[in-house]
């Protein structure tokens, strides 16, 4: 993976890297993979009557089971405190905010996953991208990163690094190498460089 160069043209910034043929290849199958998490949890929504009657699209009232898709569709509110009467409120605004946007949420990081396997060189190489595509790629590396991470339990206390005889050991690398690719377009997105 190279540093992303940022480049001013006529029709706006472009955006210049290079991928090694693995890398490319394993940025294709985490995406996909991805992808195929939220389109199961989108395919998992139950029937709506309203939806039916009005053509509002409707998702899932309640959260996921899975840590990863808990990590990739948080809770909409979360209060600052302890209620005395208990969470009911708090639960019940989750749901009613999940069912009217968890589709369009979903939507939008299939949309910017699928930019990203549109753009990304096949066989690795040099590539450009447009200052939207550039964008796509960040959100989707983002929530490939979330989900990773997630998995991994990465947090505030890491783990920073695993024992190479470690079954995730490698997954660890690919999260860091996820960051690295991140941080560096999203500088070249601020127009700084590193």
């Amino acid at each position: 993976m190279r540093k992303w160069k940022r480049v001013e043209t006529a029709d706006g910034p472009r955006f210049r890297s290079a991928l090694a043929e693995h890398e490319a290849a394993l940025l294709q199958n985490l995406v996909t993979s991805m992808i195929g998490m939220l389109e199961e949890r989108e395919s998992s929504s139950p029937a709506d009557e309203l939806e039916a009657i009005t053509g509002m699209r409707t998702g899932n009232s309640s959260p996921p089971q899975d840590e990863t898709l808990k990590r990739l569709l948080p809770d909409f509110y979360r209060p600052q405190t302890d209620h005395p009467a208990g969470s009911n409120t708090a639960e019940s605004l989750n749901s009613a905010l999940r069912s009217l946007h968890e589709p369009e949420i979903i939507d939008a990081k299939r949309q910017a996953a699928q930019r990203l396997l549109d753009t990304i060189p096949t066989g690795g190489g040099k590539f450009e991208l447009a200052e939207d595509d550039a964008h796509a790629w960040a959100s989707a590396v983002n929530d490939v990163r979330l989900a990773l991470g997630t998995m991994l339990d990465v947090g505030p206390n890491g783990p920073d690094a695993l024992p190479p005889d470690h079954p995730m050991a490698g997954h660890l690398d690919v999260y860091q190498w996820l960051t690295v690719l991140q941080e560096y377009l999203i500088l070249g997105l601020m127009g700084k460089s590193r």
